[in-house]
C-alpha cells in the first residue's frame, strides 16, 4: 500500500522566498519547478512524486505545465492528475499550477497555433488530465503571426470568465504584441499576469529587446525558463560532452553549439562562481533572480538533489559585475 503524503508542516519555514508578480496578489516562490522534462510518461512515476514532495515541502508552491509537455504529449499533465489524486488534493489551494497551449498538440488546423478553438478545447482537455477543475494560471505559449491578436487574447478573457483559469499570461511573445496584450487584457478586467521568456547569462533577447522593462513599467511579472540553458550553465560540459547527456543525444543540444567560444565563456562563468563559493548553475540562477523585474526562474529537476542544488540560489548575494 502506498504511503500517505504529509506536507512538512515548516514547508513555509524552509528557505524558499517569495516575491510578488509584478503589481498583483500573487506572490511566487523565486524558485518554481518546470515539468517540461522528466515528467512524461517514459519517466518513472515514483521518481517524478519525490521530486514534487520534495519541492513542495521545501516550499515551492508553483508548478508549471504545459498541454504538450511529456513525452508523450499530455502526459506531464496526466503526471499532475495522478499528483492530485493520490498526494496533494488536500493541499490545491496552496498551489499556483500553470498550463499552456500554442505548440503542435493533436492533428489537423485545430491543435495548434493561437485560435481561440484551440485555446480552449486544449484547456479543456488539460483540466482533465490534471483532475482540476481550474488551472491558476492560462498561457498563450506562442505568439502567432496569422491569427488575430484580438481573437487569441479574447480568448484568454473568455477563459477567465469562465472559471476555467484565475490568472492569463503570454510566452514568447515579441515586444509590440506584448505592449497590445497588456493594454487590451488590461481595458477588459483581465490584467496580463505574467510574461514567461528564455532568459539566463547565454541568452539575454528579454532583456536585449526591452520586454523586461516593459513588464517593470507595466506591473507584469516575468519568469525565465531554460534559466541554465538546458544544462549547458552547469559543469556538466566543462570537460567534454559526457555519453549520457542531453547533449550527446541531440535533441535539444546538438554537439556543434558546444564551439571553442562558447567552452571558452563557461569555464570562465565556472570561475567566477568558484571564486563566489557557488557552483556554476547556482550562479546562473542566482543572476536571473537578480535582474530588474524578475518574479521566478523555472528549473526542472531530474532527482531530488538536483533541486536542493539548485534552491541555494535564493540565498545567493546580487552580482557586482556585469558578466
Amino acid at each position: 500500500m502506498k504511503e500517505l503524503y504529509y506536507a512538512d508542516k515548516n514547508r513555509y519555514s524552509n528557505g524558499i522566498e517569495y516575491k510578488r508578480c509584478g503589481r498583483s496578489g500573487v506572490l511566487l516562490p523565486k524558485v518554481s519547478l518546470g515539468f517540461w522534462h522528466n515528467f512524461g510518461s517514459v519517466d518513472p512515476y515514483e521518481r517524478s512524486r519525490e521530486i514534487t514532495h520534495y519541492a513542495f515541502d521545501h516550499g515551492i508552491t508553483h508548478f508549471d505545465l504545459a498541454n504538450n509537455y511529456g513525452p508523450v504529449y499530455g502526459s506531464a499533465e496526466e503526471t499532475m492528475g495522478r499528483l492530485m489524486d493520490e498526494d496533494f488534493r488536500p493541499y490545491r489551494d496552496e498551489l499556483f499550477i500553470s498550463s499552456k497551449a500554442g505548440y503542435d498538440m493533436w492533428p489537423g488546423p485545430y491543435g495548434d497555433w493561437g485560435s481561440r478553438k484551440y485555446l480552449i478545447a486544449s484547456l479543456d482537455q488539460s483540466l482533465k488530465r490534471m483532475k482540476i477543475d481550474y488551472v491558476d494560471l492560462f498561457y498563450s505559449h506562442r505568439y502567432d503571426p496569422e491569427t488575430p491578436l484580438e481573437e487569441t487574447l479574447q480568448a484568454l478573457v473568455d477563459i477567465v470568465r469562465a472559471g476555467k483559469a484565475l490568472y492569463v499570461g503570454i510566452s514568447r511573445w515579441p515586444l509590440e504584441a506584448t505592449r497590445f496584450a497588456a493594454k487590451y487584457l488590461k481595458e477588459r478586467d483581465v490584467p496580463l499576469l505574467i510574461y514567461q521568456g528564455k532568459l539566463n547569462m547565454l541568452d539575454r533577447e528579454p532583456q536585449e529587446e526591452g520586454i523586461l522593462d516593459f513588464c517593470a513599467e507595466e506591473g507584469i511579472g516575468f519568469i525565465s525558463f531554460s534559466p541554465l540553458a538546458q544544462g549547458l550553465l552547469t559543469d556538466r560540459y566543462l570537460n567534454g560532452i559526457p555519453q549520457d547527456s542531453r547533449m550527446s543525444k541531440g535533441k535539444f543540444l546538438r554537439e556543434d553549439m558546444l564551439t571553442p567560444e562558447l567552452l571558452k565563456k563557461l569555464r570562465h562563468y565556472n570561475e567566477v562562481a568558484q571564486n563566489r563559493g557557488e557552483t556554476l548553475a547556482e550562479m546562473a540562477l542566482a543572476w536571473i533572480l537578480h535582474q530588474k523585474g524578475v518574479t521566478s526562474v523555472l528549473v526542472g529537476a531530474s532527482s531530488t538533489t538536483q533541486l536542493e542544488k539548485n534552491l541555494r540560489c535564493v540565498n545567493a548575494t546580487p552580482f557586482d559585475e556585469d558578466l
